[in-house]
């Protein structure tokens, strides 16, 4: 894991978020409801939770992919949903994308070359075609492929090399700011440890800022500087990577983190996991008070009126809980 180096300027500023969607007759899906967090130039922040809640909507949402429904997202200041003009296009170059599917991604009917430099093309990067290729041969390069495959179609490719393709693209205009969007599910086991290394690779050669939005939380461990965990839309714990895997307070994490594995049989054997109860209810038109009170062994009365509020309870460690005063 990188160490996070705490004195490094923030990159991006998200506070108060909220990402509603009209789904049927006063029926409101909550998909990112209040969300407040920031991430440093150069670190990586992880952002998990279990699939629906809202991990996906808040990355594209803070990126302006969609608009917002309420709060400020801030990028080197500036409000990602205000920006226009020269502003808008530089935010472009700058903010890239890493999708979860790389099948579906990357266009069928365009060679390998011409998606990769189809950024490089659009902000008029490269000075001549000459250019034009050689960039596209060292972004190649970079992310292990070879300048033989520039002139191959993605489906004669596994899904790996499809998703170091998809890599290379957003590398193309020299981003400062990438959003990782679940790089990695969409793969095998085998190749997943070997994209993960790759950005990490990437990160340090050109001192890139990530937001990892993953349901992996090894691979989560061995990426990010920074976790913030999610449930319904909205953020139950926040701290440093090191301290969430160490000591979690929230009862959510603490159940995400019993599931991983543990490489000793003997170990696994013999741990006791924590089971939550029942399953996720719907993000849409949500209860009052605390959103995992259903699920939860410690609920309180105050649970079912009073929705808790992040609270740093030790130093940069965060937790949205009534256990904790």
């Amino acid at each position: 894991m990188v160490e996070t180096n705490l004195k490094k300027d923030v990159i991006l500023e998200v506070n108060n978020l909220k990402k509603y969607f009209n789904v049927g007759k006063k029926q409101i899906l909550k998909a990112v409801d209040d969300v407040s967090f920031s991430i440093r130039s150069g670190e990586t922040l992880g952002m998990v939770g279990e699939s629906g809640c809202g991990k996906t909507t808040c990355g594209r949402t803070c990126i302006g992919l969609y608009d917002k429904t309420d709060g400020e997202v801030l990028y080197k200041g500036q409000d990602v949903h205000k920006m226009t003009g020269k502003s808008r296009t530089d935010f472009t170059k700058e903010v890239q994308v890493i999708f979860q599917d790389p099948y579906a991604s990357l266009n069928p009917r365009m060679t390998v070359a011409d998606i990769i430099a189809e950024g490089i093309d659009i902000h008029h990067i490269a000075v001549n075609s000459k250019d034009r290729r050689d960039r596209v041969y060292n972004l190649l390069d970079l992310v292990g492929l070879n300048k033989e495959h520039a002139n191959r179609f993605v489906h004669e490719f596994s899904g790996g090399q499809r998703q170091r393709i998809g890599i290379a693209r957003a590398l193309a205009v020299e981003p400062k700011f990438i959003v990782s969007d679940e790089p990695i599910s969409a793969l095998d086991v085998s190749v997943q440890a070997q994209i993960v290394n790759l950005l990490i690779k990437l990160q340090k050669e050109m001192d890139l800022t990530y937001l990892f939005i993953a349901h992996d939380l090894s691979m989560v461990k061995h990426i990010s500087d920074r976790v913030v965990v999610m449930y319904l839309g909205s953020i139950v714990e926040q701290t440093t990577s090191y301290e969430l895997y160490e000591k979690p307070f929230h009862p959510y994490t603490k159940g995400l983190l019993s599931s991983i594995p543990i490489p000793s049989p003997r170990i696994e054997r013999t741990r006791q996991r924590i089971k939550l109860l029942g399953d996720i209810p719907s993000p849409v038109n949500t209860p009052e008070g605390c959103k995992f009170k259903d699920r939860c062994h410690y609920a309180m009365e105050i649970c079912h009126v009073e929705r808790p509020g992040l609270k740093e309870i030790e130093k940069d460690h965060f937790v949205a809980c009534h256990l904790f005063k």
